[in-house]
């Protein structure tokens, strides 16, 4: 047994609550090296005859990546504290590990053992519900709609009328948004993430001039009031943007800054490294990317924080937003984040708050600062399988498996899952135009773990290359819209709102290829049902075998029932099946 591939440690994403009651707890293992765990715990005050009392619980094989096996178990303490350890067996030898090592027998001492001293309430991670069971539409404003021509900015185009650029505009505006939430209720959107809205010099508005006012080319504050309770009226969420790591060129302390140097009293809310301040290719100032219009704030400064903090709270105190999306989250002070959600969850106790991180996040996601990060992973290996098609289907499921054990699983069911966005090229360019494997894409972007976003457009063929081609304006005339596409994740949309399975209630567990190129898939659970997505992604057709004792087999998408394990898919194809079973016991 290879004993360095073999890991725990009792925090993050190997040991957490996932209720006041219950523990989540993982271990790590040497891929194919190890044929059983079991969990040995007991309650390190709970002693008979001089003798620690060690239960046993069988852990369940959780799934494995390109080098490691995974191992879980769900485990209720009576008194909320725990001892614990696990007894590993191999075809050769059995191993007890604990916090001090590797032994032929279980000690008897509890001092040998992991320790989680008690199960704290507040400690839970508590994202809310609702995020779960919410698919996303984001919309980029100046592009969606123009709904009030007497708003545009001068200069503006007709909508439509040329290509985007970095510095044109199109007159995008609230009213236009208002003009068109039916259609996304219609298509079963219920959450809208806005690019940034607040005044600002660019028309991507990510170069904030002033936090506490709306650009006014999208409108006035009564009209984003309007826009929002009409959300709310149809069941639709709404998440903001904040820009908190920098400012733009043009926010009034920035301009104080250049114009009195080190007499001025703003100046310790950015980053000066010498005086006058002076832009170019490498300011002499902290920025976002060296980019001089966009100076880093100093959030550990209290004025700044005391600021951008009003900020948070009163965009909920007076809209009644539904959560936060951070920009640039990773670049700003991790006590400035905790401040941060102590103060917005004192008004709103189930708002989202949802951090840019392009890397392992964990730091963020204990429970004190965010609740989701846009998880870039899930982006990055469903491009490059279907897209760029440079991984097969057992590295993606390999590559995704890592990412879950990375996080904790209440962590991993709310994170933002997209596949395109303002910043990167229209998924069906991306895809060559084949409008095949794009559809595959949404199959499993709406049918995998996580709440998943679409980019505005992508739903009917939209096409460009990166910024500025993926920010053309919403084509609005039907006969210029891919209606077939747009059918698609409708109805993907709609199964996943009425199949809870497909909206992370359960488990999951990733069911690996007979073949590197072969059909690959994922199931989600629970004790007595299952729901899984099996995806072929070549343009072959292919069988696979389902190993599972499973019954009523039918394809909730195409309406097909099977009468045996053995299933059959064209190149490119998919089937979303909805099976009883007798599930093995990991609860």
């Amino acid at each position: 047994m290879e004993k360095s591939a073999v890991y725990h440690r009792p925090s993050d994403n190997f040991a957490y609550s996932i209720n006041t009651n219950t523990l989540h707890i993982r271990l790590r293992t040497k891929k194919a090296d190890v044929q059983n765990v079991t969990l040995l715990f007991g309650d390190p005050y709970i002693w008979e005859n001089n003798e620690w009392q060690i239960e046993e619980m069988p852990m369940a094989f959780s799934g494995s990546d390109d080098v490691f096996d995974y191992w879980q178990v769900y485990v209720s303490p009576d008194f909320k504290r725990l001892r614990y350890g696990f007894k590993l067996q191999s075809d050769a030898e059995t191993m007890i590990y604990t916090e001090k090592g590797f032994y032929e027998t279980a000690p008897l001492d509890t001092d040998f053992y992991f320790c989680i001293p008690y199960l704290h309430e507040n400690e839970v991670f508590d994202a809310p519900d609702w995020v779960k069971n919410t698919v996303w539409y984001q919309i980029f404003p100046e592009r969606f709609a123009n709904g009030d021509s007497s708003l545009d900015p001068q200069g503006t185009m007709p909508w439509g009328s040329e290509n985007p650029t970095v510095n044109n505009f199109f007159g995008g505006d609230f009213a236009g948004i208002l003009q068109h939430l039916d259609y996304l209720a219609d298509l079963g959107i219920n959450g809208i993430y806005f690019t940034p809205i607040f005044k600002a010099y660019s028309n991507h508005k990510y170069d904030t001039i002033d936090y506490m006012e709306i650009d006014p080319q999208f409108g006035d504050k009564e009209t984003l009031k309007r826009l929002i309770a009409e959300c709310h009226s149809r069941g639709i969420k709404v998440m903001l943007d904040a820009v908190f790591n920098h400012s733009g060129y043009y926010f009034a302390p920035f301009q104080d800054v250049l114009e009195k140097g080190d007499q001025s009293d703003f100046k310790d809310w950015f980053h000066p490294h010498s005086f006058p301040l002076t832009g170019g290719e490498r300011p002499n100032y902290d920025a976002f990317g060296f980019v001089e219009s966009m100076p880093k704030l100093n959030t550990a400064n209290p004025d700044v924080k005391d600021y951008l903090l009003t900020v948070g709270k009163y965009w909920i105190e007076e809209f009644n937003i539904d959560g936060w999306r951070l920009d640039v989250a990773n670049e700003i002070d991790h006590q400035f984040w905790r401040e941060f959600r102590q103060e917005v969850r004192s008004i709103k106790s189930d708002l989202y708050i949802l951090g840019e991180i392009w890397h392992d996040s964990m730091a963020w996601l204990r429970g004190d600062q965010f609740d989701g990060v846009m998880n870039y992973p899930f982006t990055t290996n469903i491009k490059n399988l279907l897209a760029k098609q440079s991984i097969t289907g057992q590295e993606f499921i390999e590559n995704m498996s890592k990412v879950y054990h990375n996080y904790p699983k209440n962590v991993f069911e709310v994170t933002f899952n997209l596949v395109g966005s303002h910043d990167t090229p229209r998924i069906l360019t991306e895809c060559a135009d084949d409008e095949q494997r794009t559809k595959l894409i949404y199959t499993m972007l709406l049918t995998f773990m996580g709440t998943p976003c679409l980019y505005y457009g992508d739903e009917i063929g939209m096409s460009g290359g990166a910024d500025p081609g993926c920010r053309e304006c919403m084509i609005w005339n039907e006969e210029d819209q891919n209606l077939d596409m747009k059918q698609h994740i409708q109805k993907l949309i709609n199964l996943r709102t009425n199949e809870r399975l497909l909206a992370n209630d359960g488990e999951i567990e990733f069911l690996l290829p007979d073949s590197p190129n072969g059909i690959f898939g994922y199931r989600k659970y629970t004790e007595d049902k299952s729901v899984v997505v099996l995806v072929n992604s070549t343009d072959t057709k292919k069988t696979y075998s389902l190993t599972e004792p499973l019954g009523d087999i039918k394809d909730i998408y195409s309406g097909k029932s099977y009468t045996s394990s053995s299933i059959t898919l064209e190149g490119y194809g998919f089937a979303i099946l909805s099976c009883t079973h007798t599930q093995r016991g990991i609860y």
